[in-house]
């Protein structure tokens, strides 16, 4: 039996041989903007998603490295030669 949920209007749900079996119809409707949610068993394991919502999703936040790239550059930072002070241990 085949069911066929819409969670949301942007969003379907198919049981993961309904996917494989309409595989290419899954990949046309996320390249338009519908994800879909693959089921096994009932319970959700994937989501198909367009490349663009991929994209949107993992750049959203710059990691670490992007970071450090972005920091300006203010040239040369010159050490504090004095002698340390007495911690007194």
């Amino acid at each position: 039996m085949t069911t066929v949920v819409i969670e949301t209007a942007a969003m379907q749900e198919f049981q993961l041989r309904d996917a494989k079996a309409r595989f290419s119809a899954v990949v046309d409707e996320a390249e338009r903007g519908r994800g879909t949610v693959v089921t096994r068993h009932g319970e959700p394991v994937a989501v198909v998603l367009g490349y663009a919502e991929w994209q949107r999703l993992t750049h959203a936040r710059p990691g670490f490295a992007e970071q450090l790239l972005a920091f300006p550059d203010i040239g040369e930072i010159e050490r504090d030669r004095s002698p340390a002070r007495d911690a007194g241990l």
